[in-house]
């Protein structure tokens, strides 16, 4: 929806929820030629819980057989949730990079990816030009109690990554590129949020985006928070999404305090 030429790689079954998906897909004008569909396997589907303004997602992966496909030489690769039988699959992605440095990874790690931990995912936060998580995950990772956003930064870019963000919530994000670090506000709320989910994937989605774009890093520390707004004023992760022009007017609208600061 921001306009950039994308498209997914990933597995889906033959069933209904699997042809949703690729439709779903397609009317985003998201390139569907990468997705595997199998016709012995079922499609993941995962459950919310919604209680209020907030939800816990019940996280149920399909075993399927994961393998990348020729996608030739993307300039971003963003890398999220993947089934626990997936450690494999990382190693091919790894070498993928390897071989292709013109190619950025953007790693928003998923439940069974913090599971593996640093260690077994190391080639990976080598490769990583983008990392993001939010405070909670990123102590899972580090297996700290640390809860200082910039000290939780600082440690995981000495795993690897360029740009480490990590997200707070409603208290807002930090981002930090291994010399200067900034904490963004988020943008204020029009309304009361009526439900969370995929506020964090809109963030860093978002931010990623920004990057594609040419974008600075705090311009798309500027960008993110606008989309996560959007979203958890609307059901589901996917509703509330703007497109650039959308995006760009709350931009011109956002009060003057609104600017990612030094920290």
């Amino acid at each position: 929806r921001l306009g950039l030429k994308s498209a997914y790689v990933g597995n889906v079954g033959n069933d209904q929820n699997g042809k949703d998906c690729v439709n779903a897909f397609k009317a985003e004008n998201v390139y569907t030629k990468f997705i595997k569909i199998h016709k012995d396997k079922k499609t993941n589907y995962h459950y919310v819980l919604w209680f209020k303004d907030e939800r816990t997602i019940l996280i149920k992966h399909e075993e399927f057989a994961y393998e990348l496909p020729h996608i030739g030489s993307p300039k971003w690769i963003y890398l999220s949730s993947l089934g626990e039988n997936s450690l494999s699959f990382h190693q091919e992605i790894e070498n993928y990079l390897k071989f292709h440095p013109e190619t950025n990874l953007a790693f928003q790690p998923g439940t069974f990816q913090m599971k593996f931990g640093q260690e077994k995912l190391a080639g990976i936060y080598k490769m990583t030009k983008v990392f993001i998580c939010n405070l909670q995950e990123a102590q899972r990772i580090l297996a700290t109690k640390e809860d200082k956003p910039l000290e939780l930064m600082r440690m995981i870019s000495w795993l690897g990554p360029k740009i480490t963000v990590i997200t707070d919530g409603t208290k807002g994000a930090y981002a930090y590129d291994g010399n200067d670090a900034w904490f963004m506000p988020p943008y204020p709320d029009p309304k009361p949020p009526f439900e969370r989910t995929g506020a964090g994937d809109a963030f860093s989605s978002t931010f990623v985006a920004g990057l594609a774009m040419g974008k600075s890093i705090e311009e798309a520390l500027m960008m993110a928070p606008i989309n996560s707004m959007s979203v958890v004023q609307k059901i589901g992760a996917q509703a509330g999404l703007l497109t650039l022009p959308e995006l760009e007017k709350y931009l011109q609208q956002a009060p003057g305090d609104y600017r990612p600061r030094i920290i």
